[in-house]
């Protein structure tokens, strides 16, 4: 059955005993999802995976996790003939019990991890090249490789694409867009949807990602309108005098002799928050994983400039925010125009809603116009023309050029912002070191977002490629394993997506590829040992 979010407590909790209980194939006398009142010495069931995040990094990664394999098509060709002999070779193997390492050696893509660009050469192979090449890959549904696992999110699978500007066009192609096993353009025309170009609506692909837990049966791992308020590590191991503490030193699972039989002794992660009910109240929950996923994204904080005024009410840092004002008339008839700071694609998708509002903008940023950084240069004039418009303008209506402040738009280049007053005005500065104050209407300050990873110990800064130092997808992302996706620095927690720099959906699926393939093996081994007699489960075979 399928789970909604009004579900009372009780319900809630009997659904994860029976639904779990059923698939782990034992009686379970007490419940993964508990009240915070329960005490972690009590006997517990620890579930196999958590997955934090039920945007595509997270669904994706149930499919997976769910028993669905991927193997090389009978007719398949891959236009790469040094990988196409590769996959030949084991043929007969899903790629998930490939070598990951071996299949992947001398790819090539946009991508920095190995995996993703493997992965995405699999699905899309060519795509950078133009080709529109079918997948190599078909995927067969294995049940006996489902592994136990859960995906909490703040809102309906699918993650922040729920709550991205609806209007605008997506950066990626709608087939870059898809994930494995059903055609973004197969499911659009099933639904009778008119997509008129390659490039669709953020709403087009948050339906898509809503439908496609659904179709593809993953609804009884996906928890909406749960709340992460801590993860943390709990270290478990019995001194001589048979007491239980907790370790902070402890680093691999291990048996021990208790009462004539060997026990595994684990490290498990606490997984604390609460899930908002339909009447707004909080229902809190305690849930044990013996590896936890984070598939966050990075759009929970926008990025800020750290100045003062910053904190005004006409500041904002979001597109949503924006287009709330406008909705509700707040510019309408204002003499002063909207001033916008960055030099992104989300910064220009505000310069085109003001635009297309005629609302005058100011546009404010950092860098050169001929930077070669900037994302401009990098996208196709004749597949992105709205973004060429605005960045023409950036080039050719500099406030050097048009000394016409009020015009529909203005731009300054190489300025930095330095403050805010309350009477709405701006103090910037150039690169010479001159200062101007500017007038206007609202402020919208759109310069990139960072993870929140709030419920992590020192909020995740111990886990990046610099250590503590805040997680950025560009500039500090969390560092990982190549190949299993498991972070360096923290054994059975694991990464993908923009938190290890995957930013597009294309790529973020090759972490689910190489988390699978990790916990698998994990788990046969496991299986193996307690085939043998060698170990004891806490209720996951």
């Amino acid at each position: 059955r399928t789970y909604s979010s009004t579900e009372a407590e009780g319900q809630l909790l009997n659904s994860f005993v029976q639904y779990f209980g059923d698939s782990l194939g034992k009686k379970i006398k007490r419940m993964p999802l508990i009240e915070e009142t329960v005490l972690p010495g009590d006997s517990l069931l620890t579930l196999p995976v958590v997955i934090i995040g039920n945007g595509p990094s997270g669904i994706c990664l149930s499919y997976l996790l769910s028993g669905y394999r991927p193997y090389l098509s009978p007719e398949a060709i891959h236009p790469n003939p040094i990988l196409h002999t590769k996959l030949e070779e084991a043929r007969h193997l899903s790629i998930v019990d490939q070598d990951l390492e071996y299949l992947s050696e001398g790819l090539e893509g946009r991508s920095s991890n190995p995996v993703a660009v493997l992965f995405d050469t699999l699905l899309h192979p060519d795509a950078d090249f133009g080709y529109d090449y079918p997948p190599v890959l078909h995927w067969k549904l294995e049940q006996h490789n489902y592994i136990p696992h859960i995906v909490l999110g703040k809102g309906p699978p699918g993650g922040a694409w729920h709550s991205m500007e609806g209007s605008m066009l997506t950066i990626s192609f709608g087939d870059w867009m898809e994930l494995p096993g059903l055609s973004f353009k197969e499911w659009a025309a099933s639904k009778r949807r008119n997509i008129k170009s390659d490039r669709v609506m953020p709403e087009e692909i948050a339906c898509y990602y809503k439908h496609y837990v659904k179709v593809m049966g993953l609804q009884k791992n996906f928890r909406d309108n749960v709340y992460i308020t801590s993860v943390s590590r709990l270290y478990r191991e019995k001194d001589d005098e048979g007491r239980s503490h907790q370790n902070e030193d402890i680093s691999t699972e291990h048996l021990e002799m208790e009462d004539g039989q060997k026990s595994l002794i684990k490290r498990n992660w606490e997984v604390r928050g609460y899930q908002r009910a339909a009447d707004g109240s909080h229902v809190p929950f305690c849930l044990f994983a013996e590896n936890v996923a984070l598939a966050t994204g990075t759009f929970d904080s926008p990025g800020r400039l750290h100045v003062e005024g910053e904190d005004f009410p006409f500041v904002l840092h979001s597109m949503s925010d924006f287009g709330a004002a406008i909705s509700k008339g707040k510019l309408r008839g204002k003499a002063d125009p909207v001033l916008i700071v960055g030099a992104g694609l989300t910064a220009a998708d505000a310069v085109l809603c003001a635009y297309n509002n005629n609302i005058p903008v100011v546009h404010v940023f950092r860098r050169r116009v001929t930077d070669t950084s900037l994302i401009f240069k990098q996208l196709p004039k004749k597949l992105y023309p709205e973004y060429h418009k605005v960045y023409h303008m950036m080039c050719t209506q500099s406030h050097t050029v048009d000394s016409n402040q009020h015009s529909a738009y203005t731009s300054f280049p190489e300025h930095n912002v330095l403050s805010f007053k309350p009477e709405m005005k701006c103090v910037l500065q150039s690169a010479s070191g001159l200062k101007k104050i500017l007038k206007f209407s609202v402020a919208l300050v759109l310069i990139g977002s960072h993870p929140n990873l709030f419920f992590l110990k020192d909020q995740g800064h111990s886990i990046g490629h610099h250590s503590n130092q805040p997680i950025t997808c560009k500039g500090n992302p969390i560092e990982i394993d190549p190949y299993t996706y498991e972070c360096t620095k923290e054994a059975n927690l694991f990464a993908l997506g923009p938190l290890v720099g995957d930013n597009f959906v294309r790529f973020l699926k090759g972490g689910a590829l190489g988390i699978a393939r990790c916990l698998a093996i994990r788990q046969k081994k496991k299986h193996e040992l307690i085939a043998s007699g060698d170990g004891g489960g806490d209720g996951v075979p």
